[in-house]
C-alpha cells in the first residue's frame, strides 16, 4: 500500500494480455453457488458488521508525511488498518507486529492497545494489515496457511484487532490463502473482519489469484478495497481502456468486482488521500463521490454507465490517514459526509480524459520537446514538456499527468 513500489511496467504487460479478454471473462463468470446455512450465517454476520466503511491506513513508521497516535485518528474513519504486520521468525507463514515506538515519538505498546480499545468503544474497527510494498509473507502450502492463521489469531487476542487486511503486493496463492483465512475465521468467530486491497492488475482476469480468492470467500469477506492508483491505464468491464485519475477508471473497474458476484457492500474504492501519497492516480474527492453516485444510482457517470445501478457500495479506502492529516483531513471529511448522506444531487466530476489534444501551458518556443497530450500513448524513453518542465516516461502510460515521482510513470529530466 505504501507508494514505494514500481509496478507500472508489469501492469502494462498484463494489460496487453487482458485487453483481448476482460469483457468476455466478465460475461462468462460462473453464477454464485447456492449458499449453505453456514455461509448464510456468515454472510449475515459480515453484513451486520457495519458500513459503509471509510477505511484508512495508519502508519507504524515515519515516511515524511506525519506520525500520530491512534487516539488522534478522526471519527470519520470507521475502519482503521494498521500498516503493517511483520514476518514472525521461525513460523512458516507466521506474522507478528512490532510497534515502531522510536519513529512514533515514544508511543508505547500500552498506549497503542488502549487506543485500539478506545476506537472500538466508539463502534469503529481496527484491523492489522499484512503486506504493503515491503511486506512479503508466503502462504503457499498447508503448513504456512496454518502458521498464518494461528499467528494472526494470536495478534487479534494480544492487541484486540477486529480482523485482518490482505495487502500482499508480491502475489498470493489463492488456494492456501483461502485455507488460512477460513482457519482464522473459525478461530476468531463470525464477526471477524476480513478485507483485501489488491492492485488494479490483480483483477484484470479470472485466472489471477486475488480474483480467485474473492470468488472463493464471499461468505467471510467483508470488503475488497481495490487500489485505484499507482496503476497507469487499465481495462474496465466495458472492454475499454481507462486512465487513472478519472471517474471512469473507478466505475468501469469496480464493475468487474460487482459482476464477479460480490455483493455491492463488499466493494470499496481505494484512493490516495493527497497527490503526495502515491505516484499517480490521485483524484479530487468530487470524482470519488461521482463514482459512488454512478455505481449506486447510475447518475453523475463519465463515459461509462452501468447497465443497472448496483445500490449502496461498501465504502471507500484511502492511503493514508497520515497523508490525509497533512491536508487537514479533507479526504475524511468529504467522503464521510457522502457515505453518510447518500448520492449527491448533481454531477461533480472535475477531470476526465479528453479525446482531442490537450492544450499545454508551455509558452510556444520555450520547450523543444512536444507538449504532453492526455490522449497520446507514451512508452519508456518518450519525452514531453509540461508546465515548463521536460519529463521522460518510465514505461507505457496514457492520461497520467506528468509529475516528478519516484514511483509514477514520469520522471522530471530538466527545465525547458
Amino acid at each position: 500500500m505504501r507508494p514505494l513500489r514500481t509496478r507500472g511496467a508489469a501492469a502494462a504487460t498484463a494489460l496487453a494480455a487482458a485487453a483481448a479478454g476482460i469483457a468476455a471473462a466478465v460475461s462468462l463468470l460462473p453464477a454464485p453457488a447456492p449458499a449453505t446455512d453456514a455461509a448464510l450465517a456468515s454472510e449475515t454476520s459480515a453484513e451486520a458488521a457495519a458500513g459503509p466503511w471509510l477505511t484508512g491506513y495508519w502508519h507504524n513508521f515515519d515516511n515524511g508525511s506525519t506520525t500520530l497516535p491512534l487516539s488522534e485518528v478522526p471519527s470519520e474513519y470507521t475502519m482503521v488498518a494498521v500498516a503493517f504486520a511483520d514476518n514472525l521468525a521461525g513460523t512458516p507463514g507466521g506474522i507478528t507486529f512490532n510497534l515502531a515506538s522510536d519513529e512514533l515519538g515514544g508511543y508505547t505498546e500500552q498506549q497503542f492497545k488502549d487506543d485500539i480499545a478506545g476506537i472500538q468503544a466508539e463502534g469503529r474497527k481496527v484491523i492489522i494489515s499484512v503486506g504493503g510494498q515491503k511486506g512479503h509473507v508466503d502462504v503457499t502450502n498447508a503448513e504456512q496457511a496454518a502458521g498464518f492463521a494461528r499467528s494472526a489469531h494470536d495478534l487479534m487476542q494480544e492487541y484486540g484487532f477486529d480482523g485482518i487486511d490482505i495487502d500482499l503486493e508480491h502475489g498470493i496463492n489463492a488456494r492456501y490463502m483461502e485455507d488460512a483465512l477460513r482457519d482464522l475465521h473459525s478461530r476468531a468467530g463470525g464477526d471477524t473482519i476480513i478485507t483485501m486491497a489488491p492492485q488494479t492488475i490483480d483483477f484484470q482476469a479470472p485466472s489471477y489469484d486475488y480474483y480467485k480468492l474473492a470468488q472463493a470467500i464471499p461468505d467471510i469477506l467483508t470488503i475488497v478495497n481495490m487500489q485505484y492508483y499507482n496503476s497507469g491505464s487499465m481495462m474496465g468491464c466495458d472492454d475499454q481502456v481507462h486512465s487513472q485519475g478519472t471517474v471512469d477508471f473507478l466505475t468501469a473497474q469496480a464493475c468487474i468486482q460487482l459482476e464477479l458476484g460480490l455483493r455491492p457492500d463488499q466493494v470499496g474504492l481505494g484512493l490516495p488521500a493527497t497527490p503526495q501519497a502515491a505516484g499517480g492516480g490521485h483524484q479530487p474527492t468530487s470524482n470519488v463521490i461521482a463514482a459512488l453516485d454512478c455505481l449506486e444510482t447510475g447518475s453523475n457517470c463519465g463515459s461509462f454507465t452501468p447497465a443497472e445501478p448496483y445500490g449502496p457500495i461498501g465504502g471507500v479506502m484511502t492511503w493514508s490517514i497520515n497523508w490525509d492529516a497533512t491536508n487537514g483531513y479533507r479526504f475524511a471529511r468529504d467522503i464521510s459526509a457522502r457515505l453518510g448522506g447518500g448520492p449527491s444531487p448533481s454531477p461533480t466530476p472535475t477531470t476526465s480524459p479528453s479525446p482531442s489534444p490537450t492544450p499545454t501551458t508551455d509558452p510556444p518556443g520555450d520547450c523543444e520537446e512536444p507538449a504532453w497530450d492526455s490522449g497520446t500513448v507514451y512508452t519508456g524513453g518518450d519525452r514531453v514538456s509540461y508546465e515548463g518542465t521536460v519529463y521522460e516516461a518510465r514505461h507505457w502510460t496514457r492520461g497520467d499527468t506528468p509529475q516528478d515521482s519516484e514511483w509514477g510513470p514520469w520522471k522530471a529530466v530538466g527545465a525547458c
